[in-house]
């Protein structure tokens, strides 16, 4: 197996002259680690002593101790540097002036997990533009993607369905590491911060997590696992449903289940539809929290034999048919809030698309809706081919 090599460890082999006796500010969460597993903050401390004035924390925290979504977390003082660490999920999640009054250059290293319905990216890219806006460069530390770089699937975000798990047009499955995110969104939609990547060593487009040879942290509580990560850009679609995706459980987002649902029903309506790479065992579960807490939910696991052919969100798009024709009665849509979005419907904010989701719960067949999006999804392909950084 060849060892990819983070931005982070890059770095701390050779860091920039330029980097020298600069203020730093650090972006960081539990999984900015190096591939023996210590801390982005205290490799940088010790390469570069006293240079961190500030830290960072994204969703879920700076330990990652906090569940769900909308749960804050509280600024800080870091236990080991003593130094202040500002939550961006907290009072605030745009970063104030004060938090980059002391520092010259912001550190960014976090894991992505290559879903567009996930928060950190949209911290880093609120990071890009309070940067510009106060003058700090920005040194991305690049990792891997965990579900790949070469498939790139599902429908871009309309404009109407902005939020914090959405700010730009981009597919669920976007393809992309966090550097070529980062460039990607300062290029292409204006932010034009002062950036520079630091790349990995190793990685090529077609690796999964598990090739990387690096140790799985996980960047935020639900995601325990590579193989939570790879489901997850289909399974967060029950997020806006009352289905349960796996939330107070061992294996979240692997499993998926409500007390109503009823695995024979379902694998009755999928007969004969394609869902490769992975088979939908049935299965039964019993949240400790979150939906149907303390409550007995039949449904199923993914178990995925063959990730190449996998594509999780028409595979959870055509679970979620099979859940809407079959418990139509007992089946519905999770009600605002969702992400401080207080009045659209969470899984139009989801799927990104008011229009989809209609033709989803009217059981078009999934093929039309799928080639519904394919020149978007193509033309996102051809855009964010400019910001590669690894090849095939």
């Amino acid at each position: 197996m060849q060892q990819v090599v983070t931005g982070l460890e890059n770095l701390i082999k050779s860091p920039p002259e330029w980097l020298a006796g600069k203020a730093v500010g650090l972006l960081c969460n539990p999984a900015s680690v190096d591939s023996r597993l210590r801390h982005a903050r205290l490799l940088i401390d010790s390469r570069l002593p006293c240079s961190i004035r500030a830290l960072f924390s994204p969703q879920h925290g700076f330990f990652s101790e906090k569940q769900d979504n909308m749960v804050t977390s509280e600024d800080l003082l870091d236990p080991l540097l003593r130094v202040p660490v500002y939550s961006l999920y907290g009072k605030t999640r745009i970063p104030e002036p004060r938090m980059f009054a002391d520092i010259d250059v912001l550190i960014i290293d976090l894991q992505d997990v290559g879903t567009r319905v996930y928060t950190f990216m949209y911290t880093m890219a609120y990071c890009l533009e309070a940067a510009r806006q106060h003058d700090v460069k920005v040194l991305l530390l690049d990792r891997p993607n965990p579900v790949g770089g070469l498939a790139v699937e599902g429908n871009c975000l309309s404009p109407e369905y902005t939020s914090f798990v959405g700010r730009y047009p981009i597919p669920m499955r976007h393809g992309l590491t966090m550097g070529e995110l980062a460039l990607l969104f300062n290029r292409q939609y204006g932010i034009s911060c002062n950036l520079e990547v630091v790349p990995m060593s190793g990685w090529k487009r077609g690796m999964l997590f598990s090739e990387t040879g690096l140790p799985w942290v996980a960047p935020s509580p639900n995601l325990p696992t590579p193989a939570s990560a790879m489901v997850y850009p289909g399974q967060v679609i029950w997020e806006g449903t009352n289905v349960s995706e796996g939330r107070g459980t061992t294996q979240p987002f692997e499993l998926c289940g409500a007390p109503y649902i009823d695995p024979v029903e379902i694998i009755a309506f999928l007969h004969e539809k394609a869902m490769p790479g992975v088979i939908l065992r049935s299965t039964a579960f019993e949240p400790t929290a979150n939906k149907w807490r303390k409550m007995l939910c039949r449904g199923f696991q993914i178990h995925i034999h063959d990730p190449g052919l996998y594509r999780p969100y028409a595979a959870t798009l055509l679970l979620l048919q099979g859940v809407i024709s079959c418990h139509a009665d007992a089946f519905e849509w999770k009600k605002p809030p969702y992400e401080y979005e207080f009045k659209k419907l969470p899984i139009d904010l989801i799927i990104g698309s008011r229009e989809i989701r209609e033709r989803v719960e009217n059981l078009e067949p999934l093929e039309t809706i799928i080639n519904s999006w394919k020149d978007e999804t193509e033309s996102f392909r051809c855009t964010s081919r400019k910001y590669y950084l690894y090849d095939e």
